[in-house]
């Protein structure tokens, strides 16, 4: 499914839309350079689990917890990380195990753990530059709507 954002409030709607589809259990690897909404696109998923408070990127603290919602949403940022071995000493089994969704900026810093049954998000500029934004989401049998 490919999607043209203009805004960043475009952004968070595509990704609210797509909140109503999510599971226990699933996550979503983002792809995409500095800038390209990645953050926008979780805040919109929280709210559209229904987390009322703040969503700020989690690139020092590694991960943010979001809780209150139709399910938790643990939203990490592996941009400081060097590899799967560093997310799986934070703990990465036990936050799949905890019963929400796992929303991954900066996937492509561990690949392997990121396999099959992965919802995959990339955002990159669109066909207006700076003004817009092409979100595909791939794997939507896994949750994406349809």
């Amino acid at each position: 499914m490919e999607y043209l954002s203009h805004s960043e409030e475009e952004t968070e709607a595509i990704a609210a839309e797509l909140s109503r589809h999510v599971r226990a259990g699933n996550v979503i690897a983002f792809r995409g350079g500095l800038g390209m909404g990645k953050t926008a696109f979780v805040r919109g998923l929280a709210r559209g689990l229904g987390y009322p408070g703040r969503v700020t990127s989690p690139t020092f603290t590694i991960v943010n917890e979001y809780e209150g919602g139709r399910l938790p949403l643990f939203h990490f940022d592996l941009y400081r990380l060097n590899g799967a071995g560093e997310l799986l000493d934070l703990g990465w089994d036990e936050y799949q195990e905890r019963g929400g969704v796992c929303a991954v900026e900066w996937s492509e810093q561990a690949p392997e753990l990121f396999g099959r049954g992965t919802m995959r998000v990339t955002l990159e500029r669109g066909p207006d530059g700076d003004a817009s934004r092409r979100v595909t989401i791939a794997n939507p049998e896994e949750g994406a709507p349809g």
